[in-house]
């Protein structure tokens, strides 16, 4: 399974990059919304783990991910968040939100959750 992981700050990116290589997931990684966008295609992801704030980031740019990734779970982070913000977010297909910093042990249940049991005997 392959998680793709788009973060613009590098060492928020290299620790999400870590947690989810510890789970045996294949790692791809892009710095902002349009690095995501060309990736997608190639990458074929089985999740998506998404910054909000980003260069070519947005809520506009989860709609543009959502039409050439259709299906593909997405799980929004931010430091920016408040209740309208994840309404949007969420109304646009975004299945799993959460508010940094984010704690490890709820995204590796959002990430078992989204993926499957396939994954439960890796996630603690």
């Amino acid at each position: 399974m392959v998680v793709l992981i788009v973060e613009d700050d590098r060492e928020m990116r290299s620790l999400l990059c870590d947690e989810l290589y510890d789970l045996g997931l294949s790692i791809r990684e892009a710095a902002d919304g349009d690095e995501a966008l060309r990736l997608v295609l190639d990458a074929r992801p089985s999740l998506i783990l998404t910054d909000l704030r980003m260069p070519a980031g947005g809520l506009d740019y989860i709609s543009r991910l959502r039409t050439f990734a259709p299906g593909v779970p997405m799980v929004l982070i931010t430091s920016f968040g408040d209740p309208q913000t994840k309404a949007d977010a969420l109304a646009i297909g975004v299945e799993a939100y959460f508010d940094k910093p984010v704690r490890l042990s709820d995204l590796r249940g959002a990430i078992q959750r989204l993926l499957g049991p396939s994954l439960s005997r890796k996630i603690h």
